[in-house]
């Protein structure tokens, strides 16, 4: 198999501006072209990478792809080529040893069935561990009907909603698999999303998604491998405590409707997301060492997803090859402080995310298809622990917590969320109407100054941070955008520490994922899970 790069296809070269797709054919021409062959000589055509080139006025996309040939040498064809672009393409392979549990109270247990969670399981039991997996929340029909319960009427269940249940608070997103972790293992995390009915695409883009309607879908058959192949998963079931002899966890102990039961194991994978305060408290009077980390707050911006396309795309913005544009700006200011974008949602939704009672948090969603009115992103500021009320390990979460409180008073004491247009934002004024902006978030939102909800220097911040991204993205801060409060759950405000088998100060305890403080995103969260599981086989292979 061979592998040629930097492969250029105009806009009208991938779909015609009739809307017939026309990508196969060209890139077929191209191939031939770099390698001087006929079609014949061809047997399958790859895509490996597709990236949008957007840099000149002239859009383009940028391939790399994989050609297997008919009947011909690479080699003779590689030295009389001799183009640094066209070269042998390494098929990639990710292997699990097979191996056999004999002792039924040694089967790993994982906390949480978010991706950490549920790729970890995945490679368990692929390895024929047979992992029993705990999950507070419920599978994901349940939770579903739940969440848009809350939407609907402000009625929350604390064990089921947006950070809680199956799939953990990444299917309740746009889906989004790109990260700044360049990991083998991030190939592995896809395919097994493929495998489970994700689009294939997934595995060439340069910024794929899935979408949260489709990603529902692979996160039950992830769920249904894991059991196919001997696992356990046990929803509505909250890890209470672990079970330490030694300074090493022989188990744990967990609730599920009201009957405590206890889990024999010499391994527990601890893959709670960062939403689970209650378990990190208990965890820390269990004497698991833990740290303060710096994090992020802030809103939610929305423009009109049109009105995005054009600063993005400029007169190309209609062309059926390209779909709704996405963004992705930063800054440092002068004191110190980051203002950056982050689960930015074309064509989505601002969503309610609250997971404990008289609190307010926001987040982002966006279906595969992207095809909403608004474009929304998270507008966060950098905090450090040196913002934080105290030296207490949870401290962040405290902070965490006076907002997302702060936001519920303001809006009323309901779960509706405090919205400001953004230019009264900028020059401190409450808002009294809304512009051309339409909210997208339920249950309802009331028109507020969201200045007097962050502390003071945040407030700033944000502020003096959104006009600067303007110059980064020139028209993004567009007077009739609206904010939405708080995005507070961008990321752990703690940090487990760990060493290099992954465990921490209790032995056979692995701190896994966002919630642990070990990724930022749904594929840098599965795979740290792959790599808690991989240090738990090779347990068993030492043996």
């Amino acid at each position: 198999m061979l592998c040629i790069s930097d492969i250029k296809l105009t806009l009208d070269q991938v779909v015609n501006k009739d809307g017939k797709p026309t990508e196969k054919e060209y890139l077929q021409k191209k191939i031939l072209a770099a390698l001087s062959l006929k079609p014949t000589d061809l047997q399958k055509i790859t895509i490996h990478k597709k990236s949008l080139d957007a840099r000149k006025k002239q859009l383009s996309f940028i391939y790399t792809v994989h050609v297997t040939l008919k009947n011909l040498s690479e080699d003779k064809l590689l030295k009389k080529i001799k183009s640094a672009k066209v070269t042998k393409a390494e098929p990639y392979h990710y292997a699990v040893p097979r191996l056999t549990l004999e002792d039924d109270n040694c089967r790993p247990i994982v906390i949480g069935c978010g991706p950490a969670g549920l790729l970890a399981g995945v490679i368990l039991a692929e390895a024929g561990l047979r992992p029993i997996l705990l999950e507070r929340g419920c599978p994901v029909k349940q939770r579903k009907a739940d969440i848009e319960t809350f939407w609907k009427t402000g009625k929350l269940n604390p064990d089921s909603n947006v950070q809680f249940g199956q799939g953990g608070a990444g299917a309740f997103s746009d889906g989004k698999l790109t990260t700044g972790t360049k990991d083998h293992r991030n190939r592995k995390v896809c395919e097994e999303f493929v495998q489970s009915g994700a689009p294939e695409e997934i595995l060439y883009l340069a910024k794929p998604h899935i979408g949260t309607d489709i990603l529902l879908t692979v996160v039950e058959n992830l769920s249904q491998k894991i059991i196919n192949l001997g696992g356990e998963i046990h929803f509505q079931t909250k890890m209470e405590q672990l079970i330490i002899e030694d300074n090493r966890a022989t188990g744990v102990i967990a609730l599920c409707r009201g009957k405590q039961t206890a889990y024999q194991t010499k391994h527990v994978i601890l893959a709670v997301g960062h939403s689970a305060r209650d378990t990190f408290a208990h965890l820390y009077e269990q004497q698991i060492q833990m740290e303060q980390k710096p994090f992020a707050i802030g809103l939610r911006i929305e423009h009109p997803q049109d009105y995005i396309n054009k600063l993005q795309y400029g007169n190309a913005a209609e062309h059926p090859a390209l779909g709704n544009a996405d963004y992705k700006v930063f800054t440092h200011l002068p004191n110190g402080r980051t203002v950056y974008s982050f689960c930015m949602c074309p064509g989505g939704f601002v969503v309610a995310a609250a997971s404990e009672e008289r609190h307010v948090v926001t987040n982002g969603m966006s279906y595969h298809a992207r095809d909403g009115v608004n474009a929304n992103s998270a507008i966060l500021v950098s905090v450090t622990p040196a913002d934080f009320p105290s030296d207490h390990p949870l401290a962040g979460i405290q902070l965490q917590r006076s907002i997302e409180q702060k936001a519920f008073a303001m809006a009323g004491n309901t779960y509706h969320a405090p919205t400001q247009v953004l230019q009264d934002f900028l020059q401190n004024r409450p808002s009294t109407d809304f512009g051309k902006v339409r909210p997208t978030y339920e249950p309802g939102v009331v028109l507020c100054n969201l200045t007097h909800l962050f502390p003071e220097e945040l407030t700033k911040s944000l502020q003096e941070g959104i006009l600067a991204l303007d110059k980064h993205m020139p028209g993004f801060a567009y007077g009739e955008a609206l904010l939405t409060a708080p995005e507070t759950r961008s990321s752990s405000p703690i940090r487990i520490p760990r060493d290099e088998t992954y465990q921490c100060n209790i032995r056979g305890v692995y701190p896994c994922g966002e919630g642990p403080g070990y990724a930022g995103g749904i594929i840098s969260a599965a795979v740290d899970g792959v790599r808690c599981a991989e240090q738990i086989i090779k347990t068993y292979i030492q043996k």
